[in-house]
Protein backbone atom coordinates (compact mmCIF):
# COMPACT_ATOMS: atom_id res chain seq x y z
CA UNK A 1 0.00 0.00 0.00
CA UNK A 2 1.24 3.47 -0.84
CA UNK A 3 -0.12 6.66 0.67
CA UNK A 4 0.47 10.33 0.08
CA UNK A 5 2.44 10.61 3.25
CA UNK A 6 4.64 7.59 2.61
CA UNK A 7 5.89 9.45 -0.44
CA UNK A 8 5.99 12.92 1.01
CA UNK A 9 5.50 13.57 4.69
CA UNK A 10 4.59 17.20 5.21
CA UNK A 11 5.60 16.89 8.81
CA UNK A 12 8.96 15.72 7.54
CA UNK A 13 9.28 18.87 5.48
CA UNK A 14 8.64 20.91 8.57
CA UNK A 15 11.23 18.99 10.57
CA UNK A 16 13.81 19.76 7.91
CA UNK A 17 13.52 23.43 8.75
CA UNK A 18 14.39 22.72 12.37
CA UNK A 19 17.33 20.40 11.86
CA UNK A 20 19.52 22.47 9.62
CA UNK A 21 18.68 20.76 6.33
CA UNK A 22 17.59 22.78 3.34
CA UNK A 23 14.96 22.41 0.67
CA UNK A 24 16.81 21.36 -2.45
CA UNK A 25 16.52 23.92 -5.25
CA UNK A 26 15.79 22.77 -8.73
CA UNK A 27 16.84 25.99 -10.50
CA UNK A 28 19.85 28.21 -9.92
CA UNK A 29 19.45 30.69 -7.08
CA UNK A 30 18.72 34.28 -8.01
CA UNK A 31 20.38 35.41 -4.80
CA UNK A 32 23.93 34.45 -5.69
CA UNK A 33 24.43 32.54 -2.43
CA UNK A 34 25.61 28.95 -2.31
CA UNK A 35 22.99 26.36 -3.12
CA UNK A 36 21.65 24.77 0.05
CA UNK A 37 21.74 21.10 0.83
CA UNK A 38 25.25 19.76 1.09
CA UNK A 39 27.58 22.76 1.27
CA UNK A 40 29.85 22.71 -1.77
CA UNK A 41 33.40 21.49 -1.23
CA UNK A 42 33.71 24.63 0.90
CA UNK A 43 30.92 27.14 1.64
CA UNK A 44 30.71 30.14 -0.68
CA UNK A 45 32.34 32.41 1.89
CA UNK A 46 35.46 30.19 2.09
CA UNK A 47 37.27 32.05 -0.69
CA UNK A 48 36.60 35.39 1.01
CA UNK A 49 38.12 34.61 4.36
CA UNK A 50 39.90 31.64 5.82
CA UNK A 51 39.05 32.84 9.30
CA UNK A 52 35.26 32.96 8.69
CA UNK A 53 35.47 29.38 7.44
CA UNK A 54 37.39 28.48 10.60
CA UNK A 55 34.62 29.89 12.77
CA UNK A 56 31.99 28.14 10.66
CA UNK A 57 33.67 24.74 11.05
CA UNK A 58 34.03 25.33 14.80
CA UNK A 59 30.32 26.16 14.92
CA UNK A 60 29.46 22.93 13.07
CA UNK A 61 31.57 20.88 15.48
CA UNK A 62 29.88 22.47 18.49
CA UNK A 63 26.42 21.96 16.96
CA UNK A 64 27.16 18.29 16.33
CA UNK A 65 28.15 17.93 19.98
CA UNK A 66 24.91 19.58 21.09
CA UNK A 67 26.65 22.77 22.31
CA UNK A 68 24.26 25.18 20.61
CA UNK A 69 25.27 28.28 22.55
CA UNK A 70 28.91 27.79 21.54
CA UNK A 71 27.82 27.14 17.96
CA UNK A 72 25.96 30.47 17.99
CA UNK A 73 29.06 32.21 19.36
CA UNK A 74 31.26 30.92 16.52
CA UNK A 75 28.66 31.67 13.84
CA UNK A 76 28.33 35.22 15.10
CA UNK A 77 32.12 35.54 14.85
CA UNK A 78 32.01 34.23 11.27
CA UNK A 79 29.23 36.70 10.38
CA UNK A 80 31.25 39.60 11.82
CA UNK A 81 33.95 38.77 9.27
CA UNK A 82 31.62 37.94 6.36
CA UNK A 83 28.48 39.97 7.00
CA UNK A 84 27.18 39.45 3.44
CA UNK A 85 26.91 35.66 3.77
CA UNK A 86 23.28 34.58 3.75
CA UNK A 87 24.53 30.99 4.18
CA UNK A 88 26.00 31.79 7.60
CA UNK A 89 22.90 33.71 8.65
CA UNK A 90 20.65 30.81 7.67
CA UNK A 91 22.81 28.46 9.72
CA UNK A 92 22.44 30.81 12.69
CA UNK A 93 18.67 30.96 12.20
CA UNK A 94 18.46 27.14 12.11
CA UNK A 95 20.16 26.92 15.48
CA UNK A 96 17.81 29.52 16.95
CA UNK A 97 14.93 27.38 15.69
CA UNK A 98 16.42 24.30 17.35
CA UNK A 99 16.44 26.28 20.60
CA UNK A 100 12.80 27.34 20.04
CA UNK A 101 13.98 30.96 19.88
CA UNK A 102 11.58 31.86 17.09
CA UNK A 103 11.86 35.63 17.57
CA UNK A 104 15.65 35.59 17.13
CA UNK A 105 15.39 33.24 14.16
CA UNK A 106 12.78 35.50 12.58
CA UNK A 107 14.95 38.59 13.06
CA UNK A 108 17.93 36.83 11.50
CA UNK A 109 15.96 35.57 8.50
CA UNK A 110 14.28 38.95 8.01
CA UNK A 111 17.74 40.49 7.86
CA UNK A 112 18.61 38.14 4.98
CA UNK A 113 15.39 38.99 3.12
CA UNK A 114 15.85 42.75 3.63
CA UNK A 115 19.21 42.48 1.88
CA UNK A 116 18.08 39.92 -0.68
CA UNK A 117 14.28 39.86 -1.18
CA UNK A 118 14.53 36.96 -3.64
CA UNK A 119 16.45 34.60 -1.37
CA UNK A 120 14.30 31.49 -1.66
CA UNK A 121 15.80 29.57 1.24
CA UNK A 122 15.30 32.54 3.55
CA UNK A 123 11.70 33.00 2.37
CA UNK A 124 10.96 29.33 3.09
CA UNK A 125 12.42 29.66 6.58
CA UNK A 126 10.46 32.87 7.12
CA UNK A 127 7.24 31.11 6.13
CA UNK A 128 7.91 28.21 8.50
CA UNK A 129 8.67 30.50 11.43
CA UNK A 130 5.49 32.45 10.76
CA UNK A 131 3.58 29.15 10.75
CA UNK A 132 5.06 28.32 14.15
CA UNK A 133 3.97 31.73 15.42
CA UNK A 134 0.44 31.12 14.02
CA UNK A 135 0.85 34.17 11.76
CA UNK A 136 -0.55 32.27 8.82
CA UNK A 137 -1.21 35.24 6.51
CA UNK A 138 2.49 36.16 6.56
CA UNK A 139 3.47 32.51 6.03
CA UNK A 140 1.21 32.25 2.99
CA UNK A 141 2.64 35.43 1.47
CA UNK A 142 6.16 34.08 1.88
CA UNK A 143 5.27 30.75 0.26
CA UNK A 144 3.44 32.51 -2.58
CA UNK A 145 6.61 34.51 -3.24
CA UNK A 146 8.70 31.32 -3.24
CA UNK A 147 6.48 29.75 -5.91
CA UNK A 148 6.56 32.97 -7.95
CA UNK A 149 10.37 33.02 -7.87
CA UNK A 150 10.82 29.28 -8.38
CA UNK A 151 7.77 27.41 -9.73
CA UNK A 152 9.61 24.09 -9.30
CA UNK A 153 9.47 24.17 -5.48
CA UNK A 154 7.19 21.14 -5.37
CA UNK A 155 6.97 20.80 -1.59
CA UNK A 156 5.94 24.43 -1.09
CA UNK A 157 2.80 23.91 -3.18
CA UNK A 158 1.79 21.19 -0.74
CA UNK A 159 2.47 23.29 2.35
CA UNK A 160 0.66 26.33 0.92
CA UNK A 161 -2.25 24.27 -0.38
CA UNK A 162 -2.52 22.62 3.03
CA UNK A 163 -2.76 26.02 4.74
CA UNK A 164 -5.64 27.03 2.47
CA UNK A 165 -7.31 23.63 3.03
CA UNK A 166 -7.07 24.14 6.79
CA UNK A 167 -8.94 27.43 6.36
CA UNK A 168 -11.47 25.69 4.09
CA UNK A 169 -10.53 28.21 1.40
CA UNK A 170 -11.00 25.61 -1.30
CA UNK A 171 -10.87 28.06 -4.21
CA UNK A 172 -7.39 29.25 -3.21
CA UNK A 173 -6.25 25.71 -2.46
CA UNK A 174 -7.56 24.61 -5.86
CA UNK A 175 -5.51 27.34 -7.54
CA UNK A 176 -2.34 26.18 -5.79
CA UNK A 177 -2.84 22.50 -6.64
CA UNK A 178 -3.72 23.45 -10.22
CA UNK A 179 -0.35 25.21 -10.49
CA UNK A 180 1.30 22.11 -9.02
CA UNK A 181 -0.31 19.93 -11.71
CA UNK A 182 0.77 22.34 -14.47
CA UNK A 183 4.36 22.28 -13.25
CA UNK A 184 4.41 18.54 -12.48
CA UNK A 185 1.75 16.90 -14.67
CA UNK A 186 2.93 13.38 -13.79
CA UNK A 187 2.90 14.01 -10.04
CA UNK A 188 -0.10 12.17 -8.60
CA UNK A 189 -0.30 14.20 -5.36
CA UNK A 190 -1.73 17.28 -7.11
CA UNK A 191 -4.59 15.21 -8.56
CA UNK A 192 -5.23 13.57 -5.19
CA UNK A 193 -5.72 16.91 -3.44
CA UNK A 194 -7.80 18.31 -6.30
CA UNK A 195 -10.02 15.26 -5.80
CA UNK A 196 -10.36 16.07 -2.11
CA UNK A 197 -11.33 19.66 -2.92
CA UNK A 198 -13.99 18.58 -5.42
CA UNK A 199 -15.33 16.10 -2.86
CA UNK A 200 -15.54 18.86 -0.24
CA UNK A 201 -17.51 20.97 -2.73
CA UNK A 202 -19.87 18.09 -3.49
CA UNK A 203 -18.59 17.73 -7.07
CA UNK A 204 -18.52 13.94 -7.06
CA UNK A 205 -17.91 13.42 -10.81
CA UNK A 206 -14.92 15.77 -10.85
CA UNK A 207 -13.60 14.27 -7.60
CA UNK A 208 -13.88 10.74 -9.03
CA UNK A 209 -11.89 11.76 -12.13
CA UNK A 210 -9.09 13.30 -10.08
CA UNK A 211 -8.79 10.32 -7.72
CA UNK A 212 -8.76 7.93 -10.68
CA UNK A 213 -6.04 10.04 -12.33
CA UNK A 214 -3.99 9.89 -9.13
CA UNK A 215 -4.33 6.09 -9.11
CA UNK A 216 -3.40 5.91 -12.80
CA UNK A 217 -0.19 7.84 -12.05
CA UNK A 218 0.52 5.87 -8.87
CA UNK A 219 -1.27 2.49 -8.92
CA UNK A 220 -0.19 1.69 -5.35
CA UNK A 221 -1.99 4.76 -3.96
CA UNK A 222 -4.65 3.14 -1.77
CA UNK A 223 -5.33 6.45 -0.06
CA UNK A 224 -7.06 7.64 -3.25
CA UNK A 225 -9.02 4.39 -3.36
CA UNK A 226 -10.29 4.99 0.17
CA UNK A 227 -11.40 8.48 -0.90
CA UNK A 228 -13.25 6.94 -3.85
CA UNK A 229 -14.91 4.53 -1.45
CA UNK A 230 -16.29 7.45 0.57
CA UNK A 231 -17.59 9.01 -2.66
CA UNK A 232 -19.32 5.80 -3.70
CA UNK A 233 -20.79 5.31 -0.23
CA UNK A 234 -22.28 8.81 -0.36
CA UNK A 235 -23.96 8.02 -3.67
CA UNK A 236 -25.13 4.51 -2.71
CA UNK A 237 -22.84 2.67 -5.14
CA UNK A 238 -22.17 -0.28 -2.87
CA UNK A 239 -20.95 -2.65 -5.60
CA UNK A 240 -18.25 -0.15 -6.59
CA UNK A 241 -17.24 0.08 -2.93
CA UNK A 242 -16.81 -3.70 -2.77
CA UNK A 243 -14.81 -3.71 -6.03
CA UNK A 244 -12.38 -1.13 -4.70
CA UNK A 245 -11.90 -2.92 -1.39
CA UNK A 246 -11.15 -6.12 -3.32
CA UNK A 247 -8.68 -4.20 -5.50
CA UNK A 248 -6.95 -2.84 -2.40
CA UNK A 249 -6.65 -6.33 -0.93
CA UNK A 250 -5.28 -7.71 -4.20
CA UNK A 251 -2.40 -5.24 -3.97
CA UNK A 252 -2.13 -5.20 -0.17
CA UNK A 253 -3.47 -8.51 1.22
CA UNK A 254 -2.74 -7.46 4.80
CA UNK A 255 -4.50 -4.09 4.66
CA UNK A 256 -6.38 -4.09 7.97
CA UNK A 257 -8.91 -1.38 7.24
CA UNK A 258 -9.91 -2.88 3.89
CA UNK A 259 -10.27 -6.39 5.34
CA UNK A 260 -12.43 -5.23 8.25
CA UNK A 261 -14.68 -3.01 6.17
CA UNK A 262 -15.10 -5.48 3.31
CA UNK A 263 -15.81 -8.27 5.79
CA UNK A 264 -18.50 -6.15 7.43
CA UNK A 265 -20.03 -5.31 4.04
CA UNK A 266 -20.13 -9.00 3.14
CA UNK A 267 -21.78 -9.75 6.50
CA UNK A 268 -24.49 -7.13 5.89
CA UNK A 269 -25.18 -8.58 2.44
CA UNK A 270 -25.55 -12.07 3.92
CA UNK A 271 -22.31 -13.32 2.38
CA UNK A 272 -21.28 -14.98 5.65
CA UNK A 273 -18.70 -17.32 4.15
CA UNK A 274 -16.78 -14.47 2.52
CA UNK A 275 -16.95 -12.29 5.63
CA UNK A 276 -15.92 -15.15 7.93
CA UNK A 277 -12.87 -15.88 5.80
CA UNK A 278 -11.65 -12.29 6.17
CA UNK A 279 -12.41 -12.10 9.90
CA UNK A 280 -10.76 -15.44 10.71
CA UNK A 281 -7.63 -14.30 8.89
CA UNK A 282 -7.63 -11.02 10.86
CA UNK A 283 -8.04 -12.95 14.10
CA UNK A 284 -5.19 -15.31 13.28
CA UNK A 285 -2.89 -12.41 12.39
CA UNK A 286 -3.89 -10.40 15.47
CA UNK A 287 -2.12 -12.93 17.71
CA UNK A 288 1.24 -11.60 16.48
CA UNK A 289 0.24 -8.22 15.03
CA UNK A 290 -1.05 -5.83 17.71
CA UNK A 291 -1.73 -3.19 15.04
CA UNK A 292 -4.92 -5.08 14.12
CA UNK A 293 -6.33 -4.60 17.63
CA UNK A 294 -5.25 -0.95 17.69
CA UNK A 295 -6.78 -0.31 14.27
CA UNK A 296 -10.09 -1.90 15.22
CA UNK A 297 -10.31 0.27 18.33
CA UNK A 298 -9.51 3.36 16.26
CA UNK A 299 -11.87 2.66 13.37
CA UNK A 300 -14.84 1.26 15.30
CA UNK A 301 -14.76 1.81 19.07
CA UNK A 302 -13.44 5.38 18.92
CA UNK A 303 -16.09 6.18 16.31
CA UNK A 304 -18.84 4.51 18.36
CA UNK A 305 -19.54 1.86 15.71
CA UNK A 306 -20.15 -0.76 18.37
CA UNK A 307 -22.41 -3.11 16.41
CA UNK A 308 -19.91 -3.36 13.57
CA UNK A 309 -17.06 -3.86 16.06
CA UNK A 310 -18.91 -6.74 17.73
CA UNK A 311 -19.56 -8.47 14.38
CA UNK A 312 -15.90 -8.19 13.37
CA UNK A 313 -14.60 -9.27 16.78
CA UNK A 314 -16.94 -12.29 16.89
CA UNK A 315 -15.50 -13.40 13.57
CA UNK A 316 -11.93 -12.74 14.67
CA UNK A 317 -12.35 -14.93 17.76
CA UNK A 318 -12.77 -17.93 15.44
CA UNK A 319 -9.27 -17.35 14.13
CA UNK A 320 -7.57 -16.23 17.33
CA UNK A 321 -8.82 -18.85 19.76
CA UNK A 322 -9.56 -17.52 23.23
CA UNK A 323 -7.74 -14.21 22.63
CA UNK A 324 -7.64 -11.93 25.67
CA UNK A 325 -7.14 -8.90 23.42
CA UNK A 326 -10.30 -9.64 21.46
CA UNK A 327 -12.31 -10.42 24.60
CA UNK A 328 -11.20 -7.09 26.05
CA UNK A 329 -12.39 -5.13 23.01
CA UNK A 330 -15.63 -7.13 23.01
CA UNK A 331 -16.15 -6.18 26.64
CA UNK A 332 -15.60 -2.51 25.86
CA UNK A 333 -17.97 -2.63 22.88
CA UNK A 334 -20.80 -4.31 24.84
CA UNK A 335 -20.27 -2.00 27.81
CA UNK A 336 -20.58 1.09 25.64
CA UNK A 337 -23.72 -0.36 24.05
CA UNK A 338 -25.16 -0.67 27.56
CA UNK A 339 -25.10 -4.49 27.66
CA UNK A 340 -23.26 -4.78 30.97
CA UNK A 341 -23.81 -8.50 31.51
CA UNK A 342 -22.33 -9.53 28.16
CA UNK A 343 -19.52 -7.05 28.72
CA UNK A 344 -18.70 -8.78 32.02
CA UNK A 345 -18.61 -12.21 30.33
CA UNK A 346 -15.93 -11.02 27.90
CA UNK A 347 -13.94 -8.90 30.35
CA UNK A 348 -13.68 -11.80 32.80
CA UNK A 349 -12.05 -13.90 30.06
CA UNK A 350 -9.05 -11.56 29.87
CA UNK A 351 -6.15 -13.53 31.35
CA UNK A 352 -3.69 -12.17 33.91
CA UNK A 353 -0.88 -12.53 31.36
CA UNK A 354 -2.58 -10.10 28.96
CA UNK A 355 -1.45 -6.50 28.60
CA UNK A 356 -5.15 -5.62 28.99
CA UNK A 357 -5.61 -7.51 32.26
CA UNK A 358 -5.52 -4.53 34.60
CA UNK A 359 -7.57 -2.39 32.20
CA UNK A 360 -10.18 -5.14 32.07
CA UNK A 361 -10.25 -5.34 35.87
CA UNK A 362 -10.85 -1.59 36.09
CA UNK A 363 -13.69 -1.84 33.54
CA UNK A 364 -15.29 -4.67 35.54
CA UNK A 365 -14.96 -2.58 38.71
CA UNK A 366 -16.75 0.33 37.03
CA UNK A 367 -19.59 -1.97 35.96
CA UNK A 368 -19.91 -3.26 39.53
CA UNK A 369 -19.93 0.33 40.80
CA UNK A 370 -22.67 1.26 38.30
CA UNK A 371 -24.66 -1.71 39.62
CA UNK A 372 -24.28 -0.46 43.20
CA UNK A 373 -21.74 -3.16 44.05
CA UNK A 374 -18.86 -0.98 45.19
CA UNK A 375 -17.66 -3.59 47.69
CA UNK A 376 -17.26 -6.09 44.84
CA UNK A 377 -15.43 -3.46 42.78
CA UNK A 378 -13.00 -2.88 45.64
CA UNK A 379 -12.48 -6.61 46.30
CA UNK A 380 -11.70 -7.21 42.64
CA UNK A 381 -9.07 -4.47 42.43
CA UNK A 382 -7.59 -5.49 45.79
CA UNK A 383 -7.21 -9.03 44.45
CA UNK A 384 -5.52 -7.78 41.26
CA UNK A 385 -3.19 -5.62 43.36
CA UNK A 386 -2.14 -8.74 45.29
CA UNK A 387 -1.76 -11.01 42.24
CA UNK A 388 0.24 -8.78 39.89
CA UNK A 389 2.44 -5.70 40.07
CA UNK A 390 -0.25 -3.05 39.90
CA UNK A 391 0.13 -0.16 37.49
CA UNK A 392 -0.39 3.40 38.85
CA UNK A 393 -3.63 3.59 36.85
CA UNK A 394 -5.17 0.64 38.70
CA UNK A 395 -4.04 2.03 42.06
CA UNK A 396 -5.60 5.37 41.18
CA UNK A 397 -8.98 3.76 40.55
CA UNK A 398 -8.76 1.57 43.64
CA UNK A 399 -8.06 4.74 45.62
CA UNK A 400 -11.10 6.49 44.15
CA UNK A 401 -13.33 3.53 45.01
CA UNK A 402 -12.01 3.57 48.59
CA UNK A 403 -12.77 7.29 48.69
CA UNK A 404 -16.29 6.69 47.38
CA UNK A 405 -16.79 4.05 50.07
CA UNK A 406 -15.48 6.56 52.65
CA UNK A 407 -12.51 4.34 53.51
CA UNK A 408 -10.32 7.40 53.44
CA UNK A 409 -7.16 6.07 55.08
CA UNK A 410 -7.14 3.09 52.72
CA UNK A 411 -7.58 5.54 49.84
CA UNK A 412 -4.54 7.48 51.06
CA UNK A 413 -2.46 4.32 51.41
CA UNK A 414 -3.16 3.05 47.92
CA UNK A 415 -2.88 6.48 46.26
CA UNK A 416 0.48 7.01 47.95
CA UNK A 417 1.50 3.57 46.64
CA UNK A 418 0.56 4.73 43.13
CA UNK A 419 2.40 8.01 43.59
CA UNK A 420 5.57 6.17 44.57
CA UNK A 421 5.43 4.49 41.14
CA UNK A 422 4.58 7.67 39.24
CA UNK A 423 5.61 10.75 41.29
CA UNK A 424 4.42 13.24 38.66
CA UNK A 425 0.97 11.77 38.10
CA UNK A 426 -1.33 14.78 38.15
CA UNK A 427 -4.43 12.60 38.61
CA UNK A 428 -3.02 10.76 41.62
CA UNK A 429 -1.64 13.93 43.21
CA UNK A 430 -4.95 15.75 42.82
CA UNK A 431 -7.02 12.85 44.17
CA UNK A 432 -4.64 12.46 47.09
CA UNK A 433 -5.03 16.15 47.85
CA UNK A 434 -8.82 15.79 47.94
CA UNK A 435 -8.66 12.79 50.26
CA UNK A 436 -6.18 14.54 52.57
CA UNK A 437 -8.68 17.40 52.76
CA UNK A 438 -11.47 15.01 53.73
CA UNK A 439 -9.22 13.69 56.51
CA UNK A 440 -8.74 17.28 57.76
CA UNK A 441 -5.07 17.15 56.70
CA UNK A 442 -5.36 20.61 55.18
CA UNK A 443 -1.67 21.40 54.81
CA UNK A 444 -0.98 18.03 53.16
CA UNK A 445 -3.90 18.68 50.84
CA UNK A 446 -2.60 22.10 49.83
CA UNK A 447 0.92 20.76 49.32
CA UNK A 448 -0.46 18.07 46.99
CA UNK A 449 -2.20 20.80 44.97
CA UNK A 450 1.02 22.83 44.84
CA UNK A 451 2.76 19.77 43.41
CA UNK A 452 0.04 19.40 40.78
CA UNK A 453 0.57 23.02 39.76
CA UNK A 454 4.34 22.55 39.58
CA UNK A 455 3.86 19.61 37.21
CA UNK A 456 0.94 21.16 35.29
CA UNK A 457 0.82 24.97 35.74
CA UNK A 458 -2.40 25.22 33.70
CA UNK A 459 -4.35 22.72 35.78
CA UNK A 460 -7.47 24.76 36.49
CA UNK A 461 -8.86 22.32 39.06
CA UNK A 462 -5.71 22.40 41.20
CA UNK A 463 -5.37 26.19 40.89
CA UNK A 464 -8.97 26.54 42.04
CA UNK A 465 -8.68 23.98 44.83
CA UNK A 466 -5.61 25.63 46.33
CA UNK A 467 -7.09 29.11 45.96
CA UNK A 468 -10.37 28.06 47.55
CA UNK A 469 -8.50 26.33 50.39
CA UNK A 470 -6.67 29.56 51.17
CA UNK A 471 -9.93 31.50 51.04
CA UNK A 472 -11.76 29.04 53.26
CA UNK A 473 -9.00 29.36 55.85
CA UNK A 474 -8.93 33.14 55.47
CA UNK A 475 -5.23 32.92 54.56
CA UNK A 476 -3.16 34.33 51.68
CA UNK A 477 -6.22 35.97 50.15
CA UNK A 478 -4.17 37.86 47.58
CA UNK A 479 -2.55 34.63 46.42
CA UNK A 480 -5.95 32.91 46.50
CA UNK A 481 -7.42 35.55 44.18
CA UNK A 482 -4.45 35.23 41.82
CA UNK A 483 -4.71 31.43 41.67
CA UNK A 484 -8.46 31.42 41.03
CA UNK A 485 -8.24 34.11 38.34
CA UNK A 486 -5.56 31.98 36.66
CA UNK A 487 -7.92 28.98 36.81
CA UNK A 488 -10.67 31.04 35.18
CA UNK A 489 -8.39 31.73 32.21
CA UNK A 490 -8.60 28.04 31.36
CA UNK A 491 -12.23 27.44 32.43
CA UNK A 492 -13.97 30.83 32.15
CA UNK A 493 -17.50 29.44 32.46
CA UNK A 494 -16.90 27.03 35.32
CA UNK A 495 -19.47 27.68 38.04
CA UNK A 496 -17.39 26.18 40.84
CA UNK A 497 -14.32 28.29 40.04
CA UNK A 498 -16.52 31.37 39.71
CA UNK A 499 -17.95 30.57 43.16
CA UNK A 500 -14.40 30.35 44.55
CA UNK A 501 -13.60 33.86 43.32
CA UNK A 502 -16.79 35.15 44.90
CA UNK A 503 -15.81 33.45 48.16
CA UNK A 504 -12.39 35.14 48.11
CA UNK A 505 -14.12 38.52 47.83
CA UNK A 506 -16.45 37.52 50.67
CA UNK A 507 -13.44 36.73 52.85
CA UNK A 508 -11.94 40.09 51.90
CA UNK A 509 -15.13 41.83 53.03
CA UNK A 510 -15.98 42.93 49.47
CA UNK A 511 -19.56 41.71 49.67
CA UNK A 512 -21.05 43.47 46.63
CA UNK A 513 -18.20 42.21 44.47
CA UNK A 514 -18.69 38.75 45.95
CA UNK A 515 -22.39 38.82 45.03
CA UNK A 516 -21.56 39.56 41.39
CA UNK A 517 -19.54 36.36 41.05
CA UNK A 518 -21.73 34.20 43.28
CA UNK A 519 -24.85 35.15 41.29
CA UNK A 520 -23.02 34.19 38.10
CA UNK A 521 -21.89 30.92 39.70
CA UNK A 522 -25.44 29.91 40.65
CA UNK A 523 -26.61 30.62 37.09
CA UNK A 524 -23.93 28.22 35.88
CA UNK A 525 -24.61 25.57 38.57
CA UNK A 526 -28.19 26.19 39.79
CA UNK A 527 -28.47 23.31 42.26
CA UNK A 528 -25.16 23.35 44.13
CA UNK A 529 -25.76 23.56 47.91
CA UNK A 530 -22.38 25.17 48.69
CA UNK A 531 -22.86 28.02 46.20
CA UNK A 532 -26.40 28.54 47.51
CA UNK A 533 -25.05 28.70 51.07
CA UNK A 534 -22.34 31.16 50.01
CA UNK A 535 -25.03 33.38 48.51
CA UNK A 536 -26.99 33.19 51.75
CA UNK A 537 -23.90 34.15 53.78
CA UNK A 538 -23.19 37.09 51.49
CA UNK A 539 -26.75 38.43 51.45
CA UNK A 540 -26.77 38.19 55.23
CA UNK A 541 -23.66 40.38 55.35
CA UNK A 542 -25.34 42.97 53.14
CA UNK A 543 -28.39 43.06 55.44
CA UNK A 544 -30.73 41.20 53.06
CA UNK A 545 -32.00 38.67 55.59
CA UNK A 546 -34.97 37.47 53.54
CA UNK A 547 -32.69 36.77 50.57
CA UNK A 548 -30.25 35.00 52.88
CA UNK A 549 -33.03 32.81 54.30
CA UNK A 550 -34.26 31.98 50.79
CA UNK A 551 -30.83 30.74 49.68
CA UNK A 552 -30.19 28.87 52.94
CA UNK A 553 -33.46 27.01 52.52
CA UNK A 554 -32.62 26.13 48.90
CA UNK A 555 -29.20 24.92 50.05
CA UNK A 556 -30.76 22.70 52.72
CA UNK A 557 -33.02 21.08 50.11
CA UNK A 558 -29.99 20.17 48.00
CA UNK A 559 -27.78 18.90 50.82
CA UNK A 560 -27.64 15.15 51.31
CA UNK A 561 -25.50 15.24 54.47
CA UNK A 562 -23.76 17.65 56.88
CA UNK A 563 -26.98 19.61 57.35
CA UNK A 564 -26.47 20.83 60.93
CA UNK A 565 -24.64 24.08 60.10
CA UNK A 566 -27.16 25.22 57.51
CA UNK A 567 -30.08 24.26 59.77
CA UNK A 568 -28.56 26.39 62.54
CA UNK A 569 -28.20 29.37 60.17
CA UNK A 570 -31.86 29.06 59.19
CA UNK A 571 -32.97 28.77 62.81
CA UNK A 572 -30.86 31.76 63.86
CA UNK A 573 -32.43 33.88 61.15
CA UNK A 574 -35.94 32.81 62.14
CA UNK A 575 -35.15 33.57 65.79
CA UNK A 576 -34.01 37.05 64.77
CA UNK A 577 -37.62 37.94 63.99
CA UNK A 578 -37.82 37.66 60.22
Amino acid sequence: MKTIFSTLTLFGIIILFFTGCYVKKTTPSTSGSAAPGEPPEHPAFYQKSESSYYYFTEAQMQKNRGNLEKAIHFLEKAIEIDSASSFLKRELAFIYLQQKKNAKALKTVKGIIDGDPDNIEALIMYGKIKQELKEIADAKRAYEQVIFLDPKQKDIYLILGGLYMDEENFDKASGIYDQLIQQFPEYYVGHFFMGKIHAKKGKTIEAEKEFEKAIELEPRLDEARFELIELYKSTGREERVIQIYKKILEGSPHDIRAAMTLGHLYHKKGMRGASEKLFIDLGRRSVSDSEIIRKLAQLYLDKKKYDAAIIILNGMLKGAGDSSDIHYLQGIAFDRKGDKETALIHLKKVRSTSKFYQDAAVQIAFIYDDQGKISEAIRLLEDVNLRVTAEPELLFYLGTFYEEAEKLQKAVDVLEQGLAKDPDSVRILFRLGVVYDKLKRKEDSMEAMRKVIRVDPKNANALNYLGYSYADLGQNLGEAEKLIKEALKYKPDDGYITDSLGWVYFKKGLFQKALKFLEKAIRLVPDDPIILEHLGDTYLKTGSKLKALEYYQQSLKMKKKDKKDIEKKIQDLKNSGI
